[in-house]
């Protein structure tokens, strides 16, 4: 059935009877999956029971004699054969076999086509990227070494990638010998893109005799021969592979004339592997700020925005910001208010339903082709994935992390060639950021993003697929769409509860809704009773108020229940059946009132991520239960106090060889309680490092010592994170940070001294992208960073607080730092000259600088630093942005 779903889902725009029948199918496989998943249930008795086979066996075998008429399932199978007969049937009626299933190619007008026949004078905000790209370009024209050059724009559907190449290519064609502006499909056809550049570029009159019977490579040769002795310029524009650029790529010749090519697509691996050469740039494009987003808009509307009646304004502004500075958005629907009447209600109506409107309106068909072209060309996978979205409300920051949860939980994913659900879930997430279906947030160390989100337009097309799939149904702030829906409700997302809302839900069927999701809400009250969504898979109440006040008895019926966050709410216990829900895989508690963990919360075997505190804090009262040794499966544990938990269960943590994520809490006991805490919890983690323990956190708000990790062994080979946050000072650097550790990536430690042989030895391991020294100490001898060190290290940081340091930077050290934060310390620098060597970390982008002192020293010296630094900063190609201040954090640049 999945299969026959996948089939037809691949055609770009299915027929009525078509999506019908998927609607049926669909719907279909929901039930056939709870009655199974029931069945499962009751047959093993919730399965958390750990018997020997023998005695599963037998006591199955006895199960099986009475489960129908126990439980009704037999009849509910029953019910579904005729069911699943009934679409087979309507499969045949409709002659649905007789339909071609290979994926629409060519939409009959290409999309793109207004980007490359608009008019100059209606194009807003481009003269800054045109003209910085163009310079760029021409650079090196005249130069004696001359390569042709890669010039790849990315970035999402509709932001005007296509119209900026048109306006470069416009600008600069006049300095090559011949030009060609080619397009490429989503299923490129190597031959014909070939034709179409032989038939832009000058040649002899026979020279394309016979073209029609030219294979692809013979294609390529031809090219190859007409450029070879030119300097020519190439746009290739909306690239949708790799595989794609590679099969172009070769027809163009390296030769002495620098040529150029401009490449267009919306996939960011896509662009880099068009610059792969070193010789090339990415340029990622931007959107419309909001001035220019308002003079596209109005001007396309009344010619100005001062012809604008006051009473729209107000209305303009939020259908802007749903635009998001897209300009096909800020096009599509500024063409279609243009028919509307001047009325602030028609234009609110046109605001609410634009979702909607893209499906329905004929002037929206450009905006929905570009969208839809990406959405398209997702897999299957990809697709479910990116929907899920939908149950989130416009500008919401998805983090990684639960998001990948969730996935899991609702039975996305699955492992693939060797991968965990875990790993292949955050592919998944990667994959959509490359797609450009979703905005990174908060770029790490690593380059990779801890969180995204969705443009508001991209967000009105997943929506208004969701809904018409019976993927997700939304509810509140007028999004309410029960009443659209072809089915029962599946995924539910609140995003606002009141009488009304509570009225509607009341006289639904909710025992077959698979996630509840309710963020921010402060009626919570209103919500159905818990027990009554009996299928759910994943529950989400984040940052609820009053969520006290909610029904959850019967919690422990939701018995195929994985995902569990009650994070930023005011609770301060546990639903008391929260131990019986056997199948459970994440509990997030982080920012609750929740102090405690009740005693059965050992029986959670399934149990992967137990999460009661973002970080490690100040209020962390939590305990580690004992028998948690029990938990073989938990994955991730944060914010349990050690000193405060029982010491068998300090011991136990040494039991869960799956631990990858520990972030835990030292403080609040004596001396001697202290003491064995401290030793039990080093025995533990001696023994969690062979296996796979990667990210370490301590928190200790006191000097409450940390110096037993000094002689941690066996080496923590498989850490890639420790971070140590405490008032504590390490007298030296302990001994298992070695250059042997190369999956180490990120460093924070204290230390009462930084030394050049720390340094030295830190700059020798391989996997460091970041490190952060706290030290607490004056220290007189400048220090330097020696040639070749730190290979990979993108950012440095370097905190004192009542301390100083004088740190320089040898040629070939810290070849890709990007971020450097560090102390000046003016009095010793003043005896080297002021010299940092900034010059030679070629990759910097952002410098901090705190000018630290004795007191007392002259301030002559402090402005001599400061313009010593602002000119090393100056005469950096990067020209990288600057900070400067002084210890009390008052900022002098």
């Amino acid at each position: 059935m999945h299969a026959a779903v996948h089939k037809y889902t691949m055609l770009q725009d299915p027929d009525v009877q078509v999506k019908a029948w998927i609607s049926l199918v669909r719907e279909l496989t929901y039930d056939i999956e709870d009655v199974i998943d029931k069945f499962i249930h009751q047959l093993g008795d919730g399965g958390h029971h750990q018997v020997g086979f023998k005695e599963f066996f037998h006591k199955t075998a006895r199960r099986l004699k009475t489960l129908g008429s126990r439980s009704g399932i037999a009849n509910k199978i029953d019910n579904l054969k005729i069911r699943l007969k009934e679409v087979k049937d309507l499969k045949s009626s409709y002659k649905l076999d007789e339909i071609p299933c290979c994926p629409f190619e060519h939409s009959a007008v290409d999309p793109r086509l207004s980007a490359l026949l608009v008019d100059e004078a209606h194009l807003v905000g481009i003269d800054g990227p045109k003209d910085d790209l163009a310079s760029w370009m021409l650079e090196d024209e005249s130069s004696s070494t001359k390569h042709h050059r890669v010039l790849s724009i990315v970035g999402f559907g509709g932001l005007g990638k296509t119209t900026l190449a048109r306006e470069v290519y416009r600008k600069i064609q006049g300095h090559f010998h011949c030009q060609a502006f080619v397009s490429v499909s989503q299923k490129p056809n190597v031959k014909k893109i070939m034709k179409d550049l032989i038939s832009q570029l000058p040649c002899k009159e026979d020279f394309a005799k016979g073209i029609d019977t030219w294979d692809e490579a013979k294609c390529i040769v031809k090219i190859k021969e007409l450029l070879q002795d030119k300097r020519y310029l190439i746009v290739i524009d909306d690239i949708w592979s790799i595989s794609a650029w590679n099969a172009i790529k070769y027809a163009f010749p390296e030769n002495d004339f620098s040529s150029r090519i401009i490449a267009t697509t919306r996939i960011v691996d896509v662009a880099r592997s068009c610059c792969l050469d070193g010789n090339g740039r990415m340029y990622e494009i931007e959107a419309l700020s909001d001035l220019h987003s308002k003079i596209l808009f109005f001007k396309r509307i009344f010619g100005s925005e001062d012809r604008c009646p006051d009473v729209l304004k107000q209305i303009s502004n939020k259908i802007l910001k749903k635009c998001g500075g897209l300009p096909l958005a800020i096009i599509s629907i500024s063409s279609l208010l243009a028919t509307k009447p001047v009325v602030k209600d028609e234009w609110e109506r046109v605001r609410r339903s634009i979702g909607s409107a893209l499906d329905k309106n004929r002037s929206l068909d450009g905006m929905n082709n570009i969208l839809s072209l990406s959405y398209n060309d997702l897999s299957p996978n990809l697709k479910t994935c990116l929907l899920y979205l939908s149950i989130y409300p416009e500008d919401y920051v998805i983090e990684r992390d639960i998001l990948v949860r969730r996935w899991i939980a609702e039975g996305f994913i699955s492992e693939e060639r060797g991968q965990s659900k875990q790993e292949v879930a955050e592919n998944h997430f990667y994959e959509l950021i490359n797609k450009s279906m979703v905005q990174p947030i908060e770029i790490g160390y690593d380059g990779k993003a801890r969180a995204c989100q969705v443009h508001d337009m991209m967000l009105e097309l997943i929506i208004s697929k969701s809904v018409e799939d019976n993927f997700i149904s939304l509810a509140g702030h007028g999004q309410t769409d029960l009443a659209k829906r072809d089915g029962l409700i599946r995924r539910l997302s609140v995003q606002h509860i009141d009488q009304d809302l509570a009225s509607i839900l009341a006289n639904e069927n909710l025992s077959h809704v698979r996630s509840l999701t309710v963020i921010a809400s402060t009626c919570i009250k209103h919500l159905p009773r818990l027990v009554q969504f009996e299928a759910l898979r994943v529950v989400e109440f984040q940052d609820c108020e009053n969520l006290h006040d909610y029904d959850m008895n019967g919690v422990d019926k939701l018995v195929q229940l994985k995902y569990l966050s009650f994070r930023g709410t005011d609770m301060s216990k546990l639903p008391s059946g929260i131990v019986k829900l056997y199948g459970l895989e994440t509990l997030d508690i982080r920012d609750t009132q929740i102090e405690e963990l009740p005693t059965g919360i050992i029986q959670l075997v399934k149990l992967q991520h137990l999460l009661t505190a973002r970080y490690p804090g100040p209020h962390g009262e939590m305990k580690l239960p004992n028998g948690i040794g029990n938990m073989r499966n938990l994955q991730a544990i944060s914010g349990f106090n050690i000193i405060k938990s029982p010491l068998h269960a300090v011991e136990e943590l040494g039991n869960l060889n799956r631990l990858k994520e520990l972030h835990l809490q030292l403080d609040g006991g004596g001396y001697q309680e202290y003491k064995r805490h401290e030793e039990m919890l080093f025995s533990s983690l001696c023994k969690l490092v062979t296996c796979k323990l990667q990210s370490l956190w301590i928190y200790s708000p006191d000097s409450t010592p940390i110096q037993f990790l000094d002689s941690w062994s066996p080496l923590p080979y498989n850490l890639q994170t420790f971070w140590m946050t405490s008032s504590y000072y390490l007298p030296k650097m302990p001994k298992w940070i070695v250059p042997a550790l190369t999956s180490l990536s990120k460093l924070n430690i204290n230390l009462i001294e930084a030394t050049e042989e720390d340094l030295r030895m830190l700059g020798e391991m391989p996997a460091l992208l970041c490190v952060s020294i706290t030290f607490n100490t004056f220290q007189n001898e400048r220090l330097t960073i020696q040639g070749i060190a730190f290979p990979c290290l993108k950012e440095l940081y370097l905190i004192c607080w009542e301390s100083a340091i004088y740190l320089t930077f040898e040629e070939g050290a810290l070849p890709k730092l990007e971020k450097l934060v560090v102390p000046f310390f003016v009095s010793v620098a003043e005896d080297y000259g002021f010299y940092l060597g900034l010059g030679h970390l070629p990759c910097l982008r952002d410098a901090m600088f705190t000018l630290c002192n004795y007191v007392g020293t002259s301030s002559v010296s402090c402005s001599a630093a400061s313009a010593a630094i602002r000119n090393e900063a100056n005469c950096h190609p990067n020209r990288p942005k600057l900070s400067i201040r002084d210890r009390v954090g008052r900022k002098l640049h």
